[in-house]
């Protein structure tokens, strides 16, 4: 299975390293041992710069990257990035072709502007759910929930919620044990509900 997590300027950066983090480590724990692919995806080659000035250099560009079962689009500064029409283009593109869609944080404008997201349930960050609601009046912006699972799309609050609704995948995908196997070797708190 190919998850592909797509990052571009100014993107949180637990946004994409934590459901790396948990995709890689679920990875690790499975039984097959190449269960789970994960990489980074960016729209052009090269290093890129992150929130806070963390260097990175995604995999794979849209010209080259596997086919992408699992697209994760992340938050951060997303404005530049809805005024990309290549980027919404791609964005639509594969979510056309993955079997789930899913998006951390702001990662939510980013579905909405490729048409992605239309009229389903979704959330985000908590500070950004007024301005999605008065982009985006169709979509139902539910507040106070870690993630959403809409079936073909999936959906996480802000930042640290991403590793939340990336455990819930690793559950949905493969296993609810291999999903708590993972919060526990990440040692982290995570509630399958």
């Amino acid at each position: 299975m190919n998850i592909g997590i797509y990052v571009y300027p100014n993107a949180e950066v637990l946004d994409f390293a934590g459901p790396f983090e948990v995709f890689s480590t679920a990875n690790r724990l499975a039984e097959r041992k190449d269960a789970i692919n994960v990489f980074l995806v960016s729209e052009k080659p090269g290093l890129l710069l992150a929130r806070g000035g963390l260097q990175i250099t995604p995999h794979y560009s849209f010209a080259d990257h596997p086919d992408i079962d699992v697209l994760l689009v992340v938050g951060g500064v997303h404005d530049e990035e809805m005024s990309k029409t290549p980027v919404l283009a791609w964005i639509a593109a594969q979510s056309a072709s993955s079997k789930i869609t899913a998006s951390v944080c702001t990662g939510v404008f980013l579905l909405a502007g490729a048409g992605v997201v239309t009229d389903q349930r979704v959330t985000t960050h908590w500070q950004d759910i007024a301005d999605l609601k008065m982009q985006f009046p169709a979509l139902q912006v539910c507040e106070g929930v870690r993630w959403v699972d809409c079936g073909a799309v999936v959906s996480s609050a802000g930042i640290s919620a991403g590793i939340d609704m990336s455990l819930h995948l690793v559950a949905r995908l493969r296993s609810l044990d291999l999903a708590r196997q993972t919060a526990k070797q990440m040692e982290f708190d995570w509630s399958a509900t």
